[in-house]
């Protein structure tokens, strides 16, 4: 340590830099690496071998933000999911109904806020890759705000020595100087962790918080932007864009080329200090000595609507996005358009159940910090407060055809039972799937189950039940005897 302080100090001057980083009056170990020597952190600020370097870090996290802002191409790169994902709304939901009323409670909450501020949230980690949310909790009655820590500020992030991929603690700058560690909230108690990382954790005292990042490695610790590799392309897309506008600019640029022929130097002088370019509409006026022509320049450019057409399809395919959806409809019939979509859809749909997880595990700490508010915390794991993220169909479903195809099902699967080559709980397994496709869910067993209990019940209030006969009573056709089988008996008069 000693030769290693020493050098800081003719580099930095005055006081030792030293490895460990002080926050809050505790020396917390931030910046460990499973494969470093205990104690030393690298001088750029200890990212992983599977991170990008603090510097190219934050330059991301700076263009991302630049070309958003700028770049009409980037935006869409970012807005098209963000509008698929929340365009209709999303929202928790909990059996309980008084746990429902502590989701609601912390859903509009005047600094959460989240049926305004969840575009943001979910427009921010696509942009920077990484979120941290510092989380306050009311001691009294467990009501729970959320914070936010620019990305931007994020100095490195700490993770448990003994299993790289669980980020512990999030290492943050402070605004006026020094640092601030907050702890990363997971769903169970510290024994989760092992040894080394609960003494860490221990020394973390600016709080909790809740710590995503995305396009990230298992082993890695930051996050990256959904715009990375983007960038440079929609960038060259753009250069190419107003390239294309300077020369229809410059092709529009003509000049008037007079001929004044016989004349001398002095004259072409001094008519070319009195001559004006004609207005339009104008009258013009000249004997055969002088000779007026319009000049335009001749680029000899190749049109470069194909090239175009490739940056952008090279920026659009690397984020799985039609090139229709861009306004280039092209041949593109409605067929081709729902087939080519699918992709995307899937691509989407990864990203909502990652949005889904998030505000679970947020609504989870929600609900258990209420329960043990009031002295019940055994029942964080109850399903009926177990909560769920509702979130809309990414896109209308085509029921019609669906719905043919249930028909067809239900015919086929009805015939397969009858003829004793399906089972009848195969074969609603197989009506829930398509139903499914119309958006409605249903548990093939509970169904079957109360459908064997429906027909049950209505068989025995369809059974026929004889009327009681009499023993008195007296038919008014009375048989004779002798009548053979089928043989009708002819009414007798009344005496």
């Amino acid at each position: 340590m000693g030769l290693l302080n020493g050098a800081l100090k003719l580099l930095f001057g005055g006081k030792s830099q030293t490895v460990m980083v002080e926050a809050d009056g505790a020396v917390e170990a931030a910046g460990v690496d499973v494969d470093a020597e205990p104690g030393w952190h690298r001088l750029s600020g200890g990212s992983s071998k599977r991170d990008l370097s603090p510097l190219s870090q934050t330059r991301m996290q700076e263009l991302a933000a630049h070309v958003w802002e700028s770049n009409r191409l980037a935006n869409r790169l970012i807005e098209l999911p963000v509008a698929f994902l929340l365009g209709e709304g999303v929202r928790l939901e909990v059996d309980d109904e008084e746990a429902q009323g502590w989701l609601d409670d912390f859903w509009n909450d005047p600094i959460n806020r989240l049926d305004l501020n969840m575009e943001k949230h979910v427009r921010e980690l696509a942009l920077f890759g990484e979120q941290c949310w510092p989380v306050f909790v009311n001691e009294v009655n467990g009501h729970v705000r959320l914070g936010k820590v620019d990305p931007a500020a994020i100095d490195r992030v700490v993770t448990d020595p003994d299993n790289a991929g669980m980020a512990i603690g999030v290492v943050v700058r402070k605004p006026g100087g020094g640092r601030k560690v907050y702890r990363v909230i997971y769903p169970g108690e510290e024994d989760i962790f092992g040894e080394g990382a609960r003494r860490m954790r221990a020394r973390m005292m600016a709080g909790d918080c809740f710590f995503w990042r995305i396009n990230d490695l298992s082993t890695g610790r930051r996050g990256r932007s959904d715009l990375l590799s983007a960038i440079d392309i929609v960038d060259a897309h753009e250069q190419l864009i107003f390239g294309e506008v300077e020369r229809a600019v410059a092709l529009r640029q003509v000049i008037w080329d007079v001929t004044i022929k016989g004349a001398t130097p002095e004259e072409v002088t001094e008519r070319a200090r009195t001559i004006e370019p004609p207005s339009p509409l104008s009258v013009r006026v000249h004997n055969e000595n002088e000779e007026w022509n319009v000049l335009s320049p001749n680029l000899a450019a190749a049109d470069a609507t194909e090239t175009l057409r490739t940056t952008r399809n090279y920026a659009l395919g690397g984020a799985t996005i039609p090139s229709f959806w861009m306004a280039d409809g092209g041949d593109v019939n409605l067929a081709t358009a729902s087939s080519m979509g699918e992709p995307t859809y899937k691509v989407f749909s990864q990203r909502q159940r990652l949005w889904k997880a998030i505000l679970q595990d947020v609504a989870r700490f929600v609900i258990r910090n209420r329960l043990t508010a009031i002295g019940m915390p055994e029942l964080a794991n109850d399903p009926d407060y177990l909560p769920r993220a509702v979130f809309p169909e990414l896109t209308a479903r085509d029921v019609t055809k669906y719905a043919a195809a249930l028909q067809q099902v239900v015919v086929s699967v009805s015939q397969a039972v009858q003829a004793n080559v399906m089972s009848r709980e195969t074969a609603v397994r197989l009506i829930a799937m398509v139903a499914g496709l119309l958006g409605l869910e249903v548990d093939a067993t509970e169904e079957l189950d109360t459908a064997t209990k429906e027909a049950a019940r209505r068989a025995e209030n369809d059974v026929f039940r004889d009327p009681p006969s009499s023993a008195f009573s007296i038919s008014p056709y009375p048989s004779r005897d002798g009548l053979e089988p089928g043989e009708d008996a002819e009414p007798r008069e009344a005496a």
